[in-house]
């Protein structure tokens, strides 16, 4: 997986294309991103009000050690 771009950057993207007025084809090449990029960051900009990226990473996933004893009692 990549990385995503810094919010920032989705920033200056949205502001150029929302109060410049540039065109989202036009800014895809200024900025050297894909427009489909720009899409889907309209559209989770209209899904949540904002551009920041969503984070990924299962909740329900723990792997520390809860029972230090029965951790070493398996262990040996």
């Amino acid at each position: 997986m990549s990385n995503a771009y810094s919010y920032d950057f989705r920033k200056k993207v949205i502001d150029a294309i929302e109060l410049d007025g540039l065109k989202k084809c036009e800014a895809a090449q200024v900025f050297n991103i894909s427009r489909n990029t720009i899409n889907l960051w309209f559209q989770l900009k209209a899904a949540t009000g904002d551009v920041r990226a969503q984070s990924y990473l299962p909740t329900f996933h723990s792997h520390c050690i809860n029972d230090l004893d029965k951790f070493r009692a398996f262990a040996n």
